[in-house]
């Protein structure tokens, strides 16, 4: 098989291409792909670096969410056959032609979606909907200020917010960006690199500020929301794309009754895996209804993987990148 290989810590000069021996037959359980799209995100460029929680030792295969075709079952596995197309999910390894999965990380494609959208949908849109609505408690009507919004987690936010009745604020860096968060729905769209404060008190009017706030970013960007949310409103921490974490200021979270969330996708379903299968199983049927989709700004083929990582870390992609081939 093909594969891309990480073979010292660094940035995206320390991937090869190179020609490795197929994955063995599916285990127990198991089921072997061959892949044909696999999503390009941060968490890759801070894996490439050694600076992610989860830091295998080089050489190893990039790369956790992927889409393709069946072509082998291990015992036991009774959901797919070979031939079956789906999205699927490897801890490593999807930056390859091959690779084995627990039946349990595999679902069918949504009809009407894509192979290239189908290896991006599951990560960005479940992330989205377990933060907005089981840790955030997303109700109708609901404010939503939404950072990072033209990113992978940001317009999938922006869908499942407004799917489920919330009004949104969504804040990016560029025009261009600016304009594809409202092409997916948001009520507003803001410039957030001189300060947004000012601009979300006025857009939320007599309610005072949002009522969940969105933040993947962290550092200042999250000091600055908590003086965006309205009396009892939640902060939803994801990440620190920013430049690190923040240290929330106790008595303001106590004079306005504000809570701090964090949102670890992961964690979560390993604590609770029928709760992720479930949601899944919704995720997927509203895929195929339409109502929820992944955007792909840019397209490379598998042995440009460098060049793709270079695109997320230049911050030039918008919704999802995608290594297709």
């Amino acid at each position: 098989m093909k594969a891309v290989v990480c073979e010292a810590f660094g940035g995206p000069e320390v991937l090869a291409l190179r020609e490795l021996p197929d994955p063995p037959p599916p285990g127990p359980g198991e089921v072997q792909v061959r892949i044909a799209a696999r999503g390009v995100q941060y968490v890759d460029v801070l894996m490439l670096a050694g600076k992610y929680q989860f830091r295998p030792e080089p050489p190893f295969i990039p790369g956790n969410e992927a889409a393709g075709e069946v072509v082998a079952v291990g015992p036991g596995v009774s959901r797919f056959r070979p031939g079956d197309p789906v999205m699927n999910r490897v801890r490593l390894g999807a930056f390859a032609t091959l690779a084995n999965s627990k039946e349990e990380d595999c679902d069918p494609i949504p009809t009407g979606m894509s192979v290239e959208e189908a290896a991006v949908f599951r990560g960005a849109h479940h992330t989205a909907y377990h933060a907005l609505i089981q840790r955030g408690r997303l109700q109708a009507g609901d404010w939503v200020l939404i950072h990072g919004a033209a990113g992978g987690i940001g317009i999938a936010a922006i869908q499942i917010a407004k799917l489920f009745g919330a009004k949104v604020i969504a804040t990016a860096s560029t025009d261009e960006k600016r304009q594809v968060c409202l092409e997916e729905g948001a009520d507003f769209a803001i410039d957030y690199r001189e300060g947004f404060r000012d601009r979300v008190k006025e857009i939320t009017g007599a309610h005072d500020g949002v009522d969940i706030c969105y933040d993947p970013i962290g550092a200042q960007v999250f000091d600055e929301s908590l003086r965006c949310l309205a009396f009892g409103g939640r902060i939803l921490v994801l990440g620190f794309l920013g430049g690190g974490p923040s240290t929330p200021r106790t008595n303001y979270l106590l004079i306005k009754c504000l809570e701090v969330i964090g949102v670890r996708l992961g964690g979560a379903t390993e604590h609770k895996p029928e709760v992720g299968r479930a949601n899944t199983r919704l995720l997927v049927e509203l895929a195929s209804q339409g109502k929820l989709r992944p955007r792909i700004s840019h397209r490379f083929p598998l042995e440009r993987a460098a060049d793709a990582i270079q695109a997320v870390i230049d911050r030039k992609v918008i919704g999802k990148a995608v290594l297709v081939g």
